[in-house]
């Protein structure tokens, strides 16, 4: 008595047209999308610093008072170029009496007026290194923000361009990291990217994309822009999930379709009742699709339903047609972990990994 193989079941589609993308894991640090470093623009003893490290300031708010080594010396230079000032313009008011009673030529006359332009001038002069001196004597907050870090203290001497305190402005946050040249080369400006920590997950965009590597790390430095993340104090870092590769227009097929033998990618064809190999070259993948860059058609009908019972020439039939599945004693739903997306998932979790390094 012959006894007859039963066809396994099975479901097939042709090829779908579509977009894929691949997401990747790496990191990248919190900054603010404006910060400020305040310096000292004049040396001396700070006499009153008003504000700490975790305030926040408006624009134009006091943080420190500076008693200047140059505030005394400017206005003692002011002072005399008022004296000089004034001594000219009573010469001058005197010479105008003569100049106009005929006592005086218009030369000498001109002389004094002269000497009043000149004197003018040199207290302007003063007058404007000394209301300098005063400004540098009073530090103001030139945005305003966060007092991210203040070190000066009352009765610590400061030297010229000495940091006193950074600000971090107010608003939209910013997230740096740095990615291969692999992956900026599929990268462009407004690609939305997922920021997360301590379990939440925030929007974000990539806002800036480096065209030179940085020195320090090798790689290409990228900036994103980030929303309503007050609770992520700066500094921190966070987990991104970003796209680092993507195909448009693309032949996809289910992941799931996809067999692995040395190395090799290929499928399975329906035809005729029979399953038939087909060798393909695959492209990128996710967990549900797979680019297939040769081997197929658009009218291929490729097997999706994984089965051990599937070689070249196996019997099979379509789920639906000619009687049950349950007829056959098949399943024609796929397994939870089947052998080839098995293999494909391990390729594709070594790649994530080399895209993240």
């Amino acid at each position: 008595m012959t006894q007859t193989t039963a066809a396994t079941v099975v479901k097939a589609s042709v090829p779908e047209t579509g977009d894929l993308s691949v997401t990747s894991s790496l990191t990248g640090t919190v900054e603010a999308a404006d910060v400020v470093y305040v310096y000292a623009k004049a040396a001396g003893d700070v006499t009153a610093v008003h504000v700490k490290a975790g305030d926040t300031v408006r624009q134009g708010q006091v943080i420190c008072e500076i008693d200047t080594d140059q505030v005394e010396s400017a206005k003692n230079s002011l002072d005399s170029a008022q004296v000089s000032l004034s001594q000219a313009q009573s010469n001058l008011s005197r010479m105008q009496i003569l100049y106009d009673g005929g006592d005086l030529s218009a030369q000498e006359y001109e002389q004094y007026a002269n000497a009043v332009k000149t004197a003018q001038l040199q207290y302007n002069s003063a007058k404007l290194a000394y209301d300098r001196q005063v400004e540098y004597s009073t530090v103001t907050a030139p945005i305003g923000g966060r007092v991210e870090s203040c070190e000066v203290e009352v009765y610590d001497h400061v030297n010229q361009s000495g940091q006193l305190c950074v600000i971090a402005g107010e608003g939209e946050n910013r997230i740096t990291f740095y990615v291969s040249q692999r992956i900026v080369n599929s990268m462009k400006e407004g690609d939305s990217l997922e920021v997360v920590k301590n379990g939440t997950t925030y929007p974000g965009t990539v806002s800036e994309i480096s065209t030179i590597v940085d020195s320090e790390s090798g790689l290409f430095k990228v900036k994103a822009e980030m929303a309503n993340t007050d609770e992520i104090a700066i500094g921190s870092t966070v987990k991104l999930n970003v796209v680092t590769d993507r195909t448009e227009n693309a032949m996809l097929v289910p992941v799931n379709a996809v067999y692995y033998s040395g190395g090799s990618a290929y499928v399975y064809l329906y035809k005729d009742g029979k399953a038939e190999m087909a060798p393909v070259e695959v492209g990128l993948y996710d967990s549900d699709k797979a680019e297939i860059l040769s081997g197929l058609t658009s009218e291929d009908m490729v097997i999706g339903t994984w089965s051990s019972n599937l070689y070249e020439g196996a019997s099979v039939r379509l789920y639906g047609e000619s009687g049950s599945a349950a007829d056959d004693g098949a399943d024609p739903r796929a397994a939870e972990v089947p052998a080839g997306a098995a293999a494909l998932a391990g390729e594709k979790a070594q790649t994530a990994e080399n895209q993240a390094q």
